[in-house]
């Protein structure tokens, strides 16, 4: 064991890894430790998986796979027609397969679009989840290319109707022939 004049100096995980293996480098025990985390995320992908012939909900999917953060958000995107597969609205209901391309929209209407890998019925973590499909969505656009917003000073109350049609051409909504 390692005295506690000496742990004062070393960083907090050196110390214990010293007091734990008697050694400083630790690597063996950082090794297994990284090998039963790993173990036991494909455990867990293991578990989660769907038996052969078994089907599995698309919201429930989405949900596993971590693309909604709720199933219950999962099946009312389905309800509101934000969730597409093979390019056909979907009830929640709908059995997804492996092969088929799901399209998700988002809020600000960025939308994921993901071809299915791996069918899984159970939430996993992030690391697993995101083998169980391929990602083609397009990227983001960059910051530079969205409109700025127009800010108002503090205080100033609110827009008058001249202010509100300036911020609109600001923005690229409104008329641009002011007749």
């Amino acid at each position: 064991m390692a005295s506690e004049g000496t742990d004062e100096g070393m960083g907090e995980g050196m110390a214990k890894q010293t007091a734990d293996t008697g050694t400083g480098t630790g690597t063996d025990a950082d090794t297994a430790t990284l090998d039963s985390e790993a173990v036991a995320a494909a455990e867990a992908a293991q578990a989660a998986q769907a038996a052969s012939g078994e089907s599995v909900r698309i919201d429930s999917w989405i949900w596993s796979v971590r693309l909604v953060k709720t199933r219950s958000m999962g099946a009312t995107a389905c309800r509101g027609g934000h969730v597409r597969v093979n390019g056909v609205r979907v009830k929640p209901a709908y059995t997804v397969r492996v092969g088929d391309e799901v399209r998700l929209r988002q809020a600000g209407g960025h939308e994921r679009i993901v071809v299915v890998k791996r069918l899984i019925r159970k939430r996993v973590g992030a690391p697993v989840a995101s083998q169980c499909y391929v990602d083609n969505s397009p990227p983001p656009p960059p910051r530079e290319a969205t409109a700025p917003i127009g800010i108002r000073d503090r205080g100033t109350g609110r827009p008058t109707k001249r202010d509100r049609r300036d911020l609109e051409r600001l923005r690229g909504f409104g008329d641009t022939d002011p007749t």
